[in-house]
């Protein structure tokens, strides 16, 4: 009977630690990618000092490589760049393409208004 209890309350503790699954955007990109570079000039430099970059932090991945184990729910598509927003291991939202700052951060502001709300601390 002790040791039901006992693993029961570990099993509880277990489950109330299990991280959560926090917002990121993924950049897909490649070498050579003229629109990925465009991105890295005009919004990458201020990026993670934003609200949203802060809500969502940037994680680059090569679009000719395999896929992270956490992130193989995606379908990567074709085209770079390609910004996926993810939030408890689902895509929320993507967008195609760079074709300047207004449109990112437009764009962008449009997805992250589909996150649930953020926790104040």
């Amino acid at each position: 009977m002790l040791k039901r209890f006992l693993l029961a309350v570990w099993l509880v503790a277990a489950v109330v630690t299990l991280p959560v699954h926090a917002a990121e955007l993924i950049m897909l990109e490649e070498h050579g990618c003229p629109w990925c570079d465009r991105w890295d000039e005009e919004v990458g430099p201020t990026y993670s000092k934003t609200t949203e970059g802060k809500r969502a932090p940037l994680r680059r991945i090569n679009i000719h490589k395999r896929l992270p184990k956490d992130l193989r729910f995606l379908n990567k598509g074709r085209y770079t760049p390609t910004f996926i927003l993810v939030s408890g291991g689902r895509e929320v939202g993507r967008i195609r393409g760079y074709p300047g700052e207004d449109f990112f951060w437009g764009y962008l502001g449009e997805l992250m208004r589909k996150l649930p709300p953020a926790k104040v601390n």
